[in-house]
């Protein structure tokens, strides 16, 4: 008799072990590890979330890895990574080939508005660029503005904001947006394209020494000047401004789409506007009096 309740308390115990272990196993948003691929000129932002996430959630650890876009997009489309950070509007066959390899709808997560700026030297006589000026440059054999490279956000977006093809445009290179801003006063008649998150954190030394280097050009549309700032980037009406995104190949709630949802809520919003950028999703500021 005792023989036979030893093996039912070791039976169920051995339930019980084998029920922690899957569930160990199970997916989890607040724990395992995840790596994030963005491009350089939104790594900022990136890698701030990042961080208030590890902190929320202590058992996750999270990398966050520079990805040029269009090669991001197609890692996560190859399973290579299970979320990638993108500014791009998706052409329909993009779309299609998620939705394809995927074998999900498509729903970018939309975290944040940044903005494509045009900087020249402090020196620089120039104070300001109409988009006549862009658009012409950007034919032009003289390639006057300089981008971080081919395949980079900065590149699409402008490409796409002027309904050109990336190959299409004429331009210089100088590999990363802080090299760009670095650099810029050695090629005085050229203008860097580069991400206002590349420089937009008000409080932080290095962002505040890059700005020291250069001018942000105000851009002239339809007789009007629109400079980058939170209320034209909040109403759009800068001609640049363009939405952050997140977009997973993450079917169940595991660590991306837990990310993804704490980087669209109140504490993951307050973080972007900490990086100088537009929160996407607004929140009321209440004041309670006591």
């Amino acid at each position: 008799m005792k023989n036979s309740v030893k093996i039912v308390i070791l039976f169920v115990l051995s339930v019980i072990v084998s029920g922690c272990k899957k569930e160990d196993k199970s997916p989890s948003y607040h724990k395992g590890d995840l790596t994030i691929l963005t491009d350089e000129s939104f790594k900022s932002v990136t890698k701030a979330l990042a961080d208030g996430y590890m902190i929320n959630y202590p058992e996750t650890k999270i990398k966050v890895v520079t990805r040029k876009e269009d090669l991001g997009f197609l890692d996560l489309l190859q399973g290579k990574a299970r979320i990638a950070v993108m500014s791009k509007e998706l052409s329909p066959e993009e779309v299609k080939a998620y939705e394809e390899q995927v074998d999900m709808k498509i729903l970018p997560a939309k975290f944040a508005a940044d903005a494509v700026v045009f900087v020249v030297p402090k020196s620089s006589p120039k104070t300001s660029i109409s988009m006549d000026e862009i658009k012409n440059g950007l034919q032009s054999d003289n390639k006057a503005f300089i981008f971080d490279g081919t395949n980079s956000s900065n590149l699409n977006f402008v490409a796409q904001r002027l309904k050109k093809q990336p190959k299409d445009l004429k331009f210089s290179v100088i590999p990363g947006s802080q090299n760009i801003i670095e650099e810029l006063n050695k090629f005085p008649d050229k203008i860097g394209v580069i991400g206002l998150n590349t420089f937009s954190r008000p409080y932080d030394e290095t962002s505040e020494k890059l700005r020291e280097l250069v001018k942000v050009l105000p851009v002239e549309n339809e007789g009007k000047l629109y400079t980058a700032d939170s209320s034209t980037l909040r109403e759009m009406k800068y001609p640049f401004t363009r939405v952050l995104y997140f977009l997973t190949n993450e079917g169940n709630f595991n660590i991306a789409n837990g990310f993804i949802r704490y980087s669209c809520t109140q504490l993951g919003q307050m973080i972007v506007e900490k990086e100088g950028l537009q929160p996407y999703n607004i929140y009321k500021r209440e004041v309670q009096m006591h």
